[in-house]
C-alpha cells in the first residue's frame, strides 16, 4: 500500500528530479516507510512506500525487471500473489523479494494486460516499457485504489492523489463547472471528471495505454472488467446458496489476512464488519478493533440510534478483541474540516468526516484494517432505494424514475436557480444523460421486478460504492493506514452478482416506499434486505446483530447543523464573503440553508455539500 506518481514529457524534454520529488512529497502521508525515484530522459516515476508485505529493502520501488526492460510503481495488495508467483516460477521467472509487487511486475511482463483478469485484490499501477516506450496505467476491478491523470502543455502527469499532479507549479488550476453541476445533482461524480479541469480519474476496471513514440498519440482506455448483476438461468437450492456463501466469505476474509505488520478491524456495530471480525479473530486472537460513536445529547428522531458503541462492545466481548472507541461531538467536525477537506481533495457521496476520525484512531495501533464496505451494495442492503423504480414501463421510464430519486440534494428547478450565475457555462451538461450512461452494457429488457432490482444494484455498485471507496482510500491513507475490503473479493463478488433477488430482498410482492431521513419507520414495517447474508452471518455473530435494523455510519448532523454547529454553518455559509457565492445565487442558497436552520426541511446533505465545497475552494483554488 503506497502512493505513486509520474511525470512524462511528450516533447522529449528531460523530467525534472525536483518536480518529481515535490510530487512524491505531496504523497508522503501515504507512504512514510520509504521513497524512490526513477528518471530516464523525459520519463520520471516516483513512489512512497507503506511497507506491509516483505518489509525489507527488497520491496523498494520503483521496481525494475531483471532484464531491465520494465519499470513498475504499484499501490495496493494482490491477495493471490503466492499462487501467481508459483505459476511464474514454474515458467522460469525468478524472484528477489517476497512482495506482491514483484509478482505484479513479472505477471505484466509475462502476460501483458491479461494479467489484470487474474489479479484478486486492489491496485493502481504504472508500468513503463523501456523498449516500446509505452506507459500502462491500471486500476482494480472495483476502484478500491484511485489513480488520477492529467495533461497540460505536453506534460502528462499522474498520481494516487490529485495533490501529486498539483505539485507541478506549471499546472494551471481551474474549476470544472460541469463536474460541479454533476456533484450537486447526485452528491457524487459519476463520470471520470474531477472538480479540477484536465484532471481525470481513471475509471474502475480499466487500463490505459500511452505511446510515447508518437507525441500526438491519445491515451487509450480499455475496460477489462465490469459489474453485471442478473438472475441465474438455473437456480440452486437455498441450502446450497447458504453453504457456498459461507465458504466464499470465509475464503475472502482469510485471503486478506496476509500481512507482515499488525492488522485490526473496524467494528461499527453492524453485521458486515462484525462478521469479518468474527472470522479474522479465529486467526488473530485478541486482534484490535475500532469503533467511532457519537454524542447524542442534542439528537432527535432517528438520529437517536446513530451511536452503535453498545453493539460493537457486545461483539468485541464475543470475539475477545482488544477494543478501542472514540466519541465524536459537533465541535469535532468544525475542528477537523480544513485538514479533512485537504485530504479528501473534493467532496464525494455523503458526510464522511467520521471515517477520518475512525482511520485516525485505527492508525495509532495498526497499519492494516479490515472494513465491511461492499456488503450492502452486493447483497441488497438498501431496499428502499431499489423499490423506487420497480414496475416501470421499460428502460427509459426506469431511468427517469431512478434519476429523480438520485437527485439527493435539491430538485432540478431549484438546482438551476442555484447555478444561475454560471448557468451559461454548464447549459450543455445533461445530467440525465450522465445518469443513463452508467447503465452501459446493462440495458436488458425490464419485465420482472428482479430485472429492475438488478439494474439498480449495478448502478449503485458503479457509482455509490465507487464513491465510498474513493473516500475511504483518501481518509485512511491520510493516516498511513491500509484499508482492506473482504466483501470485494473476486469470487465473492461473482457469486453475489448471480444470486437470485429473492435471496437479497424479501418484499418484492409488497413494495414499500421510504424516506431516507426516516428509515426507522420503514424497518418497523418490514425487515428486508441482505436476506441470505443475514442467514449465513448468524453462524458467526450474535442473532440480535444479524437481525438488527440497517444503520449507516453517520453523525447526527441534521440536529447539529441547527444546534451546536449553527454558528459555524452561519459563519461559513451565510457570510457574503463565502467562496461558494462566486458560483451560486446567494438568495437561493441562503433560503435553502435557512429552511434547515429553522427546522422546516431536513437539508443536512445539502449543507454538508456546501461546507465541503467551501473548504475545497479555499484549499485548492485559493
Amino acid at each position: 500500500m503506497c502512493g505513486i506518481a509520474g511525470i512524462l514529457h511528450r516533447n522529449g524534454a528531460p523530467a525534472s528530479p525536483a518536480i518529481l520529488q515535490r510530487m512524491t512529497d505531496a504523497l508522503a502521508h501515504r507512504g512514510p516507510d520509504g521513497e524512490g525515484h526513477w528518471i530516464e530522459g523525459g520519463v520520471g516515476l516516483g513512489h512512497r512506500r507503506l511497507a506491509i508485505i516483505d518489509l525489507s529493502p527488497a520491496g523498494h520501488q520503483p521496481m525494475i525487471s531483471a532484464d531491465q526492460r520494465h519499470v513498475l510503481i504499484y499501490n495496493g495488495e494482490v491477495y493471490n500473489f503466492r499462487e501467481l508467483r508459483a505459476e511464474l516460477e514454474s515458467a522460469g521467472y525468478w524472484f528477489r523479494s517476497r512482495t506482491d509487487g514483484e509478482v505484479v511486475l513479472l505477471a505484466l511482463a509475462a502476460w501483458g494486460v491479461k494479467a489484470f483478469d487474474r489479479f484478486n485484490g486492489m491496485f493502481a499501477l504504472a508500468f513503463w516499457d523501456r523498449k516500446e516506450r509505452t506507459l500502462l496505467l491500471a486500476r482494480d476491478r472495483f476502484g478500491i485504489k484511485p489513480l488520477y491523470y492529467a495533461e497540460q502543455g505536453g506534460v502528462f502527469a499522474f498520481g494516487s492523489e490529485q495533490k501529486a499532479i498539483l505539485a507541478n507549479p506549471a499546472f494551471e488550476r481551474r474549476l470544472d463547472k460541469a463536474a460541479l453541476l454533476e456533484y450537486f445533482t447526485f452528491q457524487n461524480i459519476f463520470t471520470d471528471r474531477t472538480l479540477l479541469e484536465d484532471i481525470r480519474l481513471l475509471p474502475a476496471g480499466h487500463y490505459a495505454t500511452l505511446d510515447f513514440k508518437d507525441p500526438a498519440a491519445p491515451l487509450r482506455l480499455t475496460r477489462f472488467w465490469d459489474f453485471h448483476f442478473q438472475e441465474p438461468a438455473e437456480q440452486a437450492s437455498d441450502e446450497e446458496y447458504r453453504e457456498e456463501l459461507d465458504r466464499l466469505f470465509r475464503q475472502a476474509v482469510s485471503r486478506q489476512l496476509v500481512t507482515d505488520v499488525e492488522l485490526g478491524s473496524y467494528l461499527s456495530g453492524g453485521m458486515d464488519s462484525g462478521s469479518i471480525t468474527a472470522i479474522a479473530a479465529q486467526t488473530y486472537p485478541y486482534m484490535k478493533t475500532f469503533t467511532c460513536g457519537f454524542d447524542l445529547h442534542s439528537a432527535s428522531g432517528m438520529e437517536l440510534s446513530f451511536d452503535e458503541r453498545e453493539k460493537a462492545e457486545l461483539m468485541s466481548y464475543t470475539f475477545k478483541t482488544e477494543h478501542y472507541e472514540m466519541v465524536l461531538k459537533a465541535g469535532d467536525m468544525e475542528r477537523i474540516f480544513p485538514k479533512f477537506a485537504w485530504h479528501l481533495e473534493e467532496p464525494r457521496v455523503g458526510q464522511s468526516y467520521p471515517n477520518y476520525y475512525a482511520a485516525q484512531l485505527a492508525g495509532k495501533f495498526v497499519k492494516v484494517v479490515l472494513s465491511g464496505g461492499g456488503g450492502d451494495e452486493l447483497f441488497g442492503g438498501y431496499p428502499w432505494r431499489y423499490y423506487r423504480a420497480v414496475g416501470g414501463s421499460g428502460f427509459e421510464d426506469y431511468v427517469d424514475k431512478y434519476y429523480l430519486y438520485w437527485q439527493r440534494l435539491i430538485d432540478n428547478s431549484t438546482l438551476w436557480a442555484l447555478f444561475a450565475p454560471i448557468k451559461d457555462q454548464v447549459r450543455d451538461v445533461w445530467t440525465r444523460d450522465i445518469f443513463r450512461d452508467v447503465f452501459r452494457k446493462h440495458e436488458h429488457k425490464l419485465e420482472a421486478p428482479e430485472d429492475y432490482i438488478n439494474h439498480s444494484l449495478c448502478f449503485e455498485a458503479r457509482t455509490f460504492l465507487h464513491g465510498l471507496l474513493v473516500v475511504e482510500d483518501k481518509l485512511s491513507m491520510a493516516h498511513s493506514l491500509e484499508t482492506r475490503v473482504p466483501f470485494l473479493d473476486n469470487d465473492l463478488v461473482d457469486f453475489a452478482m448471480r444470486l437470485p433477488i429473492r435471496l437479497k430482498l424479501a418484499n418484492l410482492d409488497n413494495v414499500l416506499r421510504a424516506d431516507e431521513n426516516d428509515l426507522a419507520r420503514y424497518y418497523r414495517r418490514t425487515s428486508d434486505g441482505k436476506v441470505l447474508l443475514r442467514q449465513v452471518m448468524k453462524r458467526h455473530i450474535p442473532t440480535e446483530i444479524a437481525e438488527a435494523e440497517k444503520q449507516g455510519f453517520s453523525a447526527p448532523d441534521a440536529s447539529w447543523f441547527k444546534g451546536e454547529s449553527i454558528e459555524y454553518v452561519k459563519k461559513l455559509l451565510l457570510s457574503p464573503r463565502a467562496r461558494i457565492y462566486d458560483l451560486f445565487d446567494p438568495a437561493v442558497a441562503r433560503a435553502l440553508i435557512e429552511e434547515h436552520l429553522a427546522g422546516h426541511v431536513n437539508r443536512r446533505l445539502f449543507i454538508w455539500s456546501l461546507l465541503s465545497l467551501e473548504h475545497f475552494l479555499r484549499a485548492y483554488l485559493p
